[in-house]
């Protein structure tokens, strides 16, 4: 029994040392292996930042030459562009000069006039507009020059193809010549001492030619804008009108109206040929000289 105790005793006491020696190796052992896992968790975190700076320098690559592609492809595209405008300066520079539209115009022209009254009057050819000139013929010739200068094409926004100009415009006319009663000697004078003897006032012509001078200034609206065949109207216009021969009362000037409508062609390259029909029109006679009456011609004229 006795023995038995003590191999009981030793047997504890043998277990009880091996497990003295036993357990600092256990702890020993799991310390390292939280050493190691520590140690490759720290590789793991370390790598998966390095990974990660990786996608960062990645992105920032395929930015960095996504970039490069767009700027050398705008590139491209600035460079095709001035290669075409190269091109089409080349082939502005070799092309002919184009000529751009003329509206404006400067005309020459002439025809047939005739006045509602003759100036003279063969019944009272002294009293009746006939002192300087008793001419009776009412029927005439005139010719002249004009100048349109062009506004606009669209009659002040109102109308498109339509175009507002105004012309001025002088003319020539003669009616034929007439007897002058001032120096043709109907006149006479009583200049003797006695004075009973008549003295014929006499000049150096019995004759005065009936010619007279215009000038007008008047709008004109011209139709069929950019149309080789424009036809046009005056609506009303203003008349200056200036006798050769003065009147009675030594009056030359006095002023009117016109009314008129034509129409253009343009026959070659800004060569126009027209033709026109007026109406003079004053609000009284010039101290008894009329000066109303139609006018009928044509032109030639040259728009530029």
């Amino acid at each position: 029994m006795t023995f038995t105790k003590t191999q009981l005793a030793l047997g504890v006491a043998a277990a009880t040392l091996s497990l003295a020696i036993v357990a600092p190796q256990a702890q020993a052992a799991e310390s390292k292996a939280e050493r190691v896992a520590d140690a490759t968790a720290r590789k793991a975190e370390a790598l998966e930042a390095q990974m990660q700076q990786m996608a960062d320098q990645m992105q920032a690559m395929q930015a960095e030459l996504s970039r490069v592609k767009s700027a050398s492809a705008n590139a491209s595209t600035a460079t095709a562009k001035v290669q075409e405008l190269d091109q089409w300066m080349a082939s502005v520079k070799s092309a002919p000069a184009a000529s751009g539209s003329k509206d404006n115009l400067v005309a020459v022209r002439g025809g047939y006039q005739v006045l509602d009254h003759a100036r003279g009057n063969s019944n009272t050819p002294l009293t009746d507009g006939g002192l300087l000139s008793n001419n009776l013929n009412n029927e005439g010739y005139y010719f002249g020059g004009a100048f349109d200068f062009n506004v606009n094409n669209d009659l002040f926004g109102l109308m498109d193809g339509t175009s507002f100009a105004i012309e001025l415009g002088i003319e020539y006319a003669q009616y034929g010549d007439a007897t002058n009663a001032l120096t043709d000697g109907t006149l006479t004078a009583l200049a003797t001492s006695d004075g009973t003897t008549p003295v014929v006032l006499n000049g150096k012509s019995g004759t005065a030619t009936d010619a007279r001078l215009r000038i007008n200034a008047s709008p004109k609206i011209k139709f069929m804008h950019d149309s080789k065949l424009r036809p046009w109207i005056i609506p009303v216009g203003l008349d200056i009108n200036i006798l050769g021969v003065p009147s009675n009362a030594v009056s030359v000037l006095n002023s009117g109206l016109n009314f008129g409508a034509g129409a253009d062609y343009e026959l070659f390259r800004g060569i126009v040929l027209g033709s026109d029909i007026r109406y003079h029109y004053s609000t009284s006679k010039l101290d008894g000289t009329p000066t109303d009456g139609f006018s009928a011609g044509g032109y030639v004229g040259f728009k530029f």
